[in-house]
């Protein structure tokens, strides 16, 4: 995951210029561009790195952004403990091979607490606003990397680059600033913070694009692999202590890959043979559904759920 200080224009087919970036240079360069300007700016970021696919590009982008120093910026990993085991492995890896700092705010600390209570339905995704807003202000972090992009959800599609919190975590829309020109506003008072989002105007397909070309390595469960899964909601999920399967719901092992990893509870797997990065490019540039729109069950518990949690605190 270490590479260049930035990109260098060169001659391609897609623009058959010597001067002009591919439109993957051009994401890299904005996104280089977002990591040391937030760095010039605020005295204490952090990047949320789940281990997921966007967080590892956004952590290979920092790593490219002030390489050969390393990335100024400690990790944060809000733990539902229902996470996918390959996944966490991944993080404590990554982690371990590049030297970060990794802050972990557990859900199930708050929940053995008695601060906060299971769902009936199992899912830990809605109860990780708490543990990440107390942590962001215990820490005094400034500025807090996520890996959003505009082409996920509606609420997201809303989303500025630097997205203005109060002192509680939550967001208001009357209070973004305009980005015109790319000009960012990192202006904040005591106690409030900054989201920021450096992949903001990806898309899944360019993520993956960008995967390949760097060569990125991911967790395995994002590419087709027999797996035990059982039918609810429309989704496979994979069998957990978290609550499933429940009775008449039917174990079966299937060929599946994840789009998109999160809580093992309301995330999806999809019928999949693309065991290569190859055939995930091919069946996402033929997929008419986003990753969240598919496979992601807390993001269909209303018309509204994102962004509700948004205004709450959550990303």
């Amino acid at each position: 995951m270490t590479g260049t200080t930035g990109s260098v224009a060169t001659v391609t087919e897609e623009t058959g210029s010597p001067y002009a970036l591919s439109h993957l240079d051009a994401l890299e360069s904005e996104a280089v561009h977002i990591f040391r300007e937030v760095a010039g700016e605020f005295e204490n970021p952090v990047i949320l790195f789940s281990g997921g696919k966007d967080s590892i590009v956004m952590l290979h982008l920092a790593l490219k952004a002030f390489a050969p120093a390393p990335v100024p910026f400690a990790l944060l990993h809000v733990d539902t403990g229902h996470n996918f085991p390959e996944v966490l492995d991944y993080r404590d890896r990554t982690v371990a091979r590049h030297g970060l700092r990794l802050h972990v705010a557990s859900v199930q600390d708050y929940i053995d607490r008695g601060v906060l209570k299971e769902r009936p339905d199992g899912t830990r995704n809605p109860l990780q606003t708490l543990p990440l807003t107390e942590k962001i202000q215990s820490e005094k972090f400034d500025a807090v990397f996520g890996g959003g992009r505009r082409d996920e959800e509606k609420a997201r599609a809303k989303e500025r680059v630097f997205s203005l919190r109060d002192e509680f975590s939550q967001w208001d829309p009357r209070r973004q600033r305009p980005e015109l020109w790319n000009l960012y506003n990192g202006r904040h008072a005591p106690g409030e913070h900054v989201r920021v989002f450096p992949l903001s105007n990806w898309t899944e397909l360019d993520v993956w694009q960008y995967i390949a070309r760097e060569g990125i390595e991911l967790p395995e469960i994002y590419y087709a692999h027999e797996r035990e899964v059982f039918r609810r909601g429309g989704m496979w999920l994979t069998a957990g202590e978290w609550g499933g399967p429940k009775d008449g719901e039917t174990v079966e092992k299937r060929l599946v890959r994840y789009r998109t990893v999160g809580d093992m509870s309301c995330t999806g797997a999809v019928d999949s043979q693309a065991d290569t990065i190859e055939k995930v490019i091919a069946e996402i540039a033929a997929s008419r559904l986003t990753e969240r729109g598919a496979t992601r069950a807390d993001d269909k518990l209303s018309e509204a759920a994102m962004e509700d949690r948004k205004r709450e605190g959550y990303f």
